[in-house]
């Protein structure tokens, strides 16, 4: 619904009627810092001054949660359906609260409106994360999206008249999708594929597949002499998922892995940052052994995301035991 409400008011802005004499030589808000959207899907983003906005309609999906590299940013062609840029100037003081009514105000007055004919949106993306804890991992709070408008050609008055560049600014998104990182310190190993895996019940779990021969061994290691291997491509292939539901043990250890519950993103562990895994195993009663699963320094990457997960971080620990 608020998508539609959304699409329902730039309609509206877009056929507003322009009754007054005010001039603006050019459209500028670059010292205006933040834009701001009027849903969550971001269809109407927009910027303010006193009396004048800039509002940008795009699809849903123009931000994705994905950086660009650096220099190479998204493309969007501005053709007055999918994507739309107006400018309006107002008899009186205006607030987002105007912008993103269902039904706008009588007052201010639109007394002045510019709607863009053509142009380019380019946008460059990065992710925002927080500073590198004492365990040197970082999370990632979400994106920034630098938005820039070329070669803007403006109907006013009944006459074209192009802009070379509008420096529309940055626009904050936030993290889509919660990663819940908090293991418990109960893993698992499936019998027959030999998957090392930990889950969270609501659904987000991590899996060391293809395990390397010989990292888990019925066998104590020596004190502070854990068996290691790399994070790689095949072997030793770490994953975190997250899932669009809960999680039971029934998931693991499948044939066919289940329909259900659906995944919703997979994050790898990158496989170029010297990311390790370290096994400690010690006695666990007669003929039983625990092993102690830690990752050491890993980065987890989805796309041209990444994020830390720190100096040492726990997968946790299973039991495997030997015949008498």
């Amino acid at each position: 619904m608020r998508k539609y409400a959304s699409l329902l008011l730039f309609a509206f802005l877009l056929n507003g009627c322009d009754d007054g004499d005010i001039t603006v030589d050019n459209v500028d808000f670059s010292k205006i810092t933040n834009s701001a959207s009027c849903t969550d899907e971001n269809l109407l983003v927009y910027k303010l001054k006193t009396q004048e906005s800039l509002l940008l309609q795009v699809p849903e999906n123009t931000f994705p949660e994905n950086p660009t590299p650096v220099g190479v940013p998204n493309q969007y062609n501005i053709d007055n359906s999918s994507y739309r840029l107006v400018y309006r100037g107002y008899d009186g003081t205006i607030a987002g609260t105007y912008i993103c009514s269902l039904i706008p105000p009588t007052s201010p007055k639109v007394i002045d409106e510019w709607y863009a004919k053509s142009g380019l949106i380019e946008i460059e993306t990065v992710q925002t994360a927080t500073e590198p804890d004492a365990n040197n991992a970082t999370r990632i709070n979400g994106y920034s999206h630098n938005i820039i408008i070329k070669n803007v050609t403006y109907s006013v008055s009944g006459v074209d008249v192009t802009v070379p560049e509008i420096v529309f600014g940055d626009f904050s998104t936030k993290l889509e999708t919660t990663l819940d990182l908090t293991f418990d310190e109960t893993a698992a190993q499936c019998t027959t594929s030999g998957q090392i895996y930990n889950f969270i019940v609501s659904g987000a779990a991590i899996t060391i597949d293809a395990v390397e021969s010989g990292l888990i061994q019925n066998t104590v290691t020596p004190l502070n002499q854990p068996r290691t291997a790399v994070i790689g491509a095949t072997n030793n292939k770490l994953l975190y998922r997250v899932y669009n539901s809960t999680l039971t043990e029934d998931y693991f250890c499948q044939t066919t892995t289940p329909s259900t519950p659906s995944l919703k993103e997979t994050w790898t562990g990158a496989t170029d940052t010297n990311g390790s895994i370290e096994v400690t195993t010690t006695t666990d009663g007669p003929n039983a052994f625990k092993h102690t699963i830690v990752l050491k320094n890993v980065t987890l990457q989805k796309g041209n995301s990444s994020f830390r997960l720190g100096n040492t971080f726990a997968i946790g620990s299973f039991s495997t035991s030997v015949a008498n």
